[in-house]
């Protein structure tokens, strides 16, 4: 029998909201990472082509596996084959097959606490162990190779997300070769998820398999590409995985929507679209950098990348799913609580989404502001 898993609360919030906007409120959408954009103008286009010609049916693009073989040559100066990629239905897919290919019921999969709450329930859903490493402030909410080191017995493998969901951390160079540098020599297999690659203010962004050859790296189309509807993704095996990763998905999911990769072909060449959208969601990081502190949250997570802020609301509650509820009630602004990422230390924090337009940012900030003023510190405080 497969394990139970804790809901996703973001997900319950989220309907909540969505029963009030039913009811007349407006509301402010920053509980869910999806861009509030859709898909680059040239990818709508060709799937109106394809629609209007092709029938379609169960299909893998080698065109689209090609693409993206050149993405990992000209941005990391890796050299894939097309047969070590599978295109899946968005990244959710990708970590199940990853998991299942690579690893065995009881294995013991190492990930860092505040992370995406799906790592820790795919991973109890396959009947593995979750090992949840506490990574805080002083380390910049990020797994390390010391921390990884340090684990006794080693884990038989580890999820690495960098840019991380909650926090938007990246893991610098020198630190993702240190990491796989503890993997090989401990025989811990790497899972990277780089989902929010393309997504960076500052930091260069690496993929793992720049230090790292033999990891198992899943990406999609919903983030950077603003594609979340059409799932589409993929997930790069080792060579070593290639055939029982293509028996997997070709029993548990079949293909990819084929509608999706004929789109996702042309996203992939539409960066100056693209780059506009994140010129918008650093406008929009800005503008809460700048907002925040002034309500009381200056505990926040080094928002590196990625479209989050992950704040400490401490000084308000140590109930932060109820604390996101109160505040959706009250003000129509739609977070996530922190015990979605975080089932220790959660409680205590708030994630912020800011994938949406700036004027929508603006107006979030302004419905927040005087509600924040006005809340009790917690007593003792």
């Amino acid at each position: 029998m497969g394990q139970d898993i804790a809901p996703f609360q973001a997900i319950s919030l989220s309907r909540r909201a969505h029963e009030l906007k039913a009811a007349g409120q407006r509301i402010l959408h920053m509980e869910f990472g999806q861009p509030s954009t859709g898909a680059p103008g040239g990818a709508i286009a060709r799937a109106h082509e394809v629609l209007d010609a092709e029938a379609m049916g169960y299909w893998e693009s080698l065109p689209l596996k090609e693409r993206i073989c050149r993405h990992y040559r000209e941005g990391f100066g890796v050299e894939l084959s097309p047969r070590r990629l599978v295109i899946t239905c968005g990244a959710s897919p990708a970590l199940v097959l990853a998991l299942a290919t690579a690893f065995s019921p009881g294995a013991r999969i190492a990930m860092a606490r505040p992370g995406y709450v799906a790592y820790r329930n795919t991973v109890r859903a396959l009947n593995m162990e979750p090992v949840e490493i506490a990574c805080g402030a002083d380390v910049r909410f990020q797994l390390s190779a010391a921390a990884l080191e340090a684990l006794e017995p080693a884990p038989n493998g580890v999820i690495i997300a960098s840019p991380a969901n909650p926090t938007g951390t990246i893991i610098p160079k020198e630190e993702l070769a240190a990491i796989a540098e503890v993997c090989k020599r401990r025989g811990i297999r790497i899972i990277s998820d780089e989902i929010y690659h393309g997504l960076s203010y500052g930091p260069k962004i690496h993929s793992m398999l720049e230090f790292a050859p033999d990891a198992y790296v899943v990406n999609s189309f919903s983030k950077y590409f603003s594609m979340a509807g059409w799932r589409l993704g993929w997930l790069v095996s080792p060579e070593e995985g290639v055939a029982r990763t293509g028996a997997y998905i070709g029993n548990l999911f079949l293909t990819a929507p084929s509608l999706a990769q004929h789109a996702g072909l042309v996203a992939m060449d539409s960066r100056a679209e693209l780059e506009g959208h994140v010129e918008v969601y650093r406008r929009n990081r800005e503008l809460l950098l700048n907002a925040l502190p002034g309500l009381g949250l200056e505990k926040i997570a080094p928002p590196d990348g990625a479209f989050y802020i992950y704040a400490d609301v401490s000084r308000f509650t140590d109930d932060s799913l109820s604390f996101c509820m109160k505040l959706l009630e009250e003000t129509g602004v739609a977070t996530a609580p922190g015990v979605d990422f975080d089932p220790v230390d959660g409680n205590r924090f708030v994630r912020f989404s800011f994938a949406l337009s700036t004027p929508e940012i603006e107006e979030a900030i302004g419905r927040i502001t005087p509600w924040f003023r006005a809340q009790p510190l917690r007593l003792g405080y």
